[in-house]
């Protein structure tokens, strides 16, 4: 199947990234991260972003509704309105060239550490599978460049950070490895609260050190390429 497109129609890459990013954005739902379509999926395939359309229920996403920019924000693909939070997902991809997908959610119990703290509090080593200990990034309209240039701030060295009064936002190098890191910080955040919530007690934090060790054995972490 090819689809109509400014210049031309989409190749098989951007297909195959279309078909993920639908499956990943209808997962965010199935595993309690995001509330009907409150949160958004994006794919980078070379200098073309592909990215979740607004205010459609991804279950009703069919491959006819690709929708993509080009990294200044001109739409090249599809007749639905891109997310509103494009300016999330741009400003990530601008900043970094690694990253080759971005994961915005609105998880309840990491949304709730967003009210409480400026930065998560070390609680696990996972935290260094994000670069270290997760920054709150200061509160700003959605689908704002305030808003994106305050999470760029919180992601400075971190492949991930918390939204103040609003949710999450990971990116890696592939869909895979933002949507686990997503998961990874909604789990932490829970974590930290269950832990925090225990009358009388001060839950154990690590250490810098003890961080650096972790991503240091993260990097030999799973099976040889």
């Amino acid at each position: 199947m090819t689809y109509s497109r400014v210049g031309g129609a989409a190749g098989p890459d951007e297909e195959r990234a279309w078909t993920d990013l639908v499956a990943a954005a209808r997962r965010t739902v199935a595993d309690g991260l995001v509330v009907g379509t409150s949160g958004n999926v994006s794919v980078r395939v070379g200098d073309t972003v592909l990215v979740t359309p607004s205010g459609v229920p991804y279950d009703r996403l069919t491959p006819d509704d690709v929708t993509a920019v080009a990294l200044d924000g001109r739409q090249v693909l599809g007749t639905l309105v891109p997310t509103s939070e494009l300016p999330l997902h741009l400003a990530v991809y601008r900043a970094d060239d690694t990253a080759r997908a971005v994961v915005h959610t609105h998880a309840v119990h990491a949304t709730a550490v967003s009210l409480l703290v400026s930065e998560l509090p070390p609680v696990h080593y996972m935290a260094a599978a994000l670069g270290g200990p997760v920054r709150v990034a200061p509160y700003a309209a959605y689908g704002t460049d305030e808003l994106a240039r305050g999470m760029l701030g919180a992601l400075a060295g971190r492949t991930g950070c918390l939204l103040r009064n609003h949710g999450t936002l990971t990116y890696g190098t592939s869909l895979d490895q933002a949507y686990d890191r997503t998961a990874q910080l909604e789990w932490m955040c829970r974590l930290w609260l269950t832990a925090s919530s225990v009358p009388g007690r001060t839950p154990s934090l690590l250490t810098p050190a003890q961080l650096t060790e972790a991503a240091e054995r993260l990097q030999g972490y799973g099976q040889p390429g």
